[in-house]
């Protein structure tokens, strides 16, 4: 019996036996992901190895998605220099400054697809998981060897099952199941294991939620998360997939720990400064003050959480500044063509293009002294979003309704008002 991690790390390693946890495997990766921050990087990398080729240049994909446009003239020429080396390379599939997100890109563009093995050069590439892969994240020079050769070496991780049951309450959402998981398990609760998300309720998820699950995988340690692919799976990657693929299924009792939960009486979560494992009720912080709202990067500025999160704004006022970044170009137009944007502008609300805009403190919208943002992104350590500011992290809704009163608040009290 053997887990979905152990049958792709098996196939991708061609090992005639089922690897096991804790094995030691070289294994040839089939799309590599890195993004601007960390090309620079890996390409340096790269040439100091002596490389002048990578292996594929159609398995190697290159968003930029960290600071875009560009903040300032080092950032505008180190992009050009990206830029450069990727059509030296001719590298297929490069995705310039307005494309999105790296991690909402990537899958859109159907390169996570159900067994394969995917790494990216940064730590939240968890995300392709959603779609039954085995995505993991690696520094820079890991991605550097994985450029040169098309290989890595990997340890088999062991697997934690996470059980979702019971039936969620209104505005009760994936980021709240997630956040409330990394509060129970703890920031490094399952360093190197692999998460596999199972159960009803995950079951029942939307593909967007399954997303925001394993994105935040990492914040609790995992090398990756997983949720078993279906027939949501392969409806979602109709004329999207790169190629055929073979949907892969862990075995049944293969899982090395497994817990349960219920989230029937779980309300919104909030991870309050400095860690995403401090995690709180919401009503347990409601009425805090904010200054900002920010509603969009990898873990929620899917079109989903954009309509979620204008339905709450609709005929209303934000009363602070609302930053809103849909995560990609496809998630922009599908939000245009269905009046999100316009019901958030009139709402009060800015619009920037698509990319991880201030989620990593880099430009657009980072905080000054003090300030606090209720944010649905996924880190909160000190400095994220600017030296001295202070995030909370939150599901659109809960940010939403947040915006539109100038506080924390219960998205289900302000429902009934």
């Amino acid at each position: 019996m053997a887990t979905i991690s152990q049958k792709i790390l098996t196939r991708a390693s061609g090992s005639a036996r089922i690897v096991e946890p804790g094995e030691i495997v070289e294994a040839c990766v089939d799309y590599a992901m890195s993004h601007d921050g960390t090309s620079v990087l890996a390409i340096k990398a790269f040439e100091e190895m002596g490389s002048e080729r990578v292996w594929n240049p159609e398995r190697v994909v290159i968003p930029f998605d960290h600071i875009v446009p560009a903040n300032n003239e080092i950032a505008a020429s180190l992009q050009k220099e990206v830029r450069s080396w990727a059509r030296e390379q001719k590298i297929a599939n490069f995705f310039d400054c307005g494309s999105g997100v790296c991690h909402q890109v990537f899958p859109e563009h159907g390169f996570a697809l159900p067994g394969l093995l995917v790494v990216g050069a940064d730590s939240h590439s968890c995300t392709y998981g959603a779609f039954g892969a085995f995505g993991t994240g690696v520094g820079a020079t890991d991605m550097a060897e994985i450029y040169s050769s098309g290989r890595l070496w990997f340890r088999v991780p062991e697997t934690m099952a996470l059980k979702i049951a019971g039936i969620p309450k209104p505005f009760v959402s994936a980021k709240d199941i997630a956040l409330m998981v990394i509060g129970k398990v703890g920031a490094d609760g399952a360093t190197y294991k692999a998460v596999e998300y199972i159960g009803p309720v995950v079951d029942e998820m939307s593909i967007s939620g399954r997303m925001t699950l394993c994105n935040l995988g990492v914040e609790m340690g995992a090398k990756a998360a997983i949720v078993q692919p279906d027939a949501k799976t392969d409806a979602w990657l109709v004329g999207r997939a790169r190629q055929d693929y073979r949907p892969i299924y862990s075995d049944p009792d293969s899982y090395d720990h497994e817990h349960e939960y219920d989230i029937t009486d779980l309300e919104p979560q909030i991870a309050a400064p400095f860690r995403v494992d401090n995690v709180k009720p919401v009503s347990d912080l409601e009425g805090l003050e904010i200054d900002q709202v920010f509603i969009g990067t990898c873990t929620n500025g899917r079109l989903e959480d954009l309509e979620i999160a204008a339905e709450i704004m609709k005929g209303r006022q934000v009363k602070v500044r609302t930053l809103v970044i849909p995560a990609s170009r496809e998630v922009l137009l599908g939000a245009l063509q269905q009046g999100i944007i316009e019901t958030m502008v009139r709402a009060g609300a800015m619009i920037a293009p698509p990319g991880c805009g201030p989620c990593l403190g880099a430009h657009m919208g980072v905080l000054g002294e003090g300030e606090v943002c209720l944010s649905t992104s996924n880190r909160n350590f000190p400095g994220r979003m600017g030296k001295g500011g202070k995030v909370y992290l939150a599901s659109p809704a809960t940010a939403a309704f947040g915006a539109i009163k100038g506080y924390i608040t219960r998205p289900e009290k302000l429902a009934a008002d």
